[in-house]
């Protein structure tokens, strides 16, 4: 698997695991999940920016985010923001990250009618200065799980792995 390349499998049917080999040191990737310094350049797919990133990168922590498409290109999308929140689980600095991810509004309210997720991030350093991100997400059902996927959630995670690339060359 090149550095370009994700693997995507789905699971039982609501879970889907996606992994990807990245040309960075172990802390260094995992470095770029827990700061909002970081995450402002990379988070979300082409075309789309990060103007609210709030982290609070601990235990029962959050981290309150808006992805905005700035992409004229991209049509009835420009102008669109899309809000997040994570609740942050547990943290194992630097291999693991486990939070659920949530739809939410501008206020950090959670969006009780999106699907959330509880989602384990590993970080396992295969030498040589790369480090293979394995991202397991579990859903509440098979309908949850399609329906973000029915919303372009892989591309939109595949393009925006391809940013936290662009920025771990950087």
């Amino acid at each position: 698997m090149s550095t370009s390349e994700m693997k995507s499998r789905v699971v039982n049917e609501k879970v889907l695991v996606l992994e990807r080999i990245f040309h960075a040191p172990q802390d260094l990737v995992f470095q770029m999940f827990k700061e909002a310094d970081h995450l402002k350049h990379w988070w979300g797919p082409a075309g789309w920016e990060l103007p609210v990133c709030h982290v609070d990168f601990r235990n029962g922590g959050s981290w309150h985010y808006c992805m905005k498409c700035v992409d004229r290109n991209q049509g009835d999308f420009y102008g669109m923001e899309s809000w997040g929140k994570v609740i942050y689980k547990k943290i194992i600095e630097p291999e693991t990250i486990i939070y659920t991810d949530y739809f939410s509004d501008a206020e950090g309210t959670i969006d009780e009618t999106m699907p959330s997720s509880e989602i384990t991030l590993e970080f396992i350093d295969i030498g040589n200065g790369q480090t293979k991100l394995v991202n397991h997400a579990e859903y509440v059902s098979a309908e949850a799980l399609q329906k973000v996927m029915d919303m372009g959630m892989l591309q939109g995670i595949t393009e925006t792995w391809d940013r936290l690339e662009e920025r771990l060359n950087y």
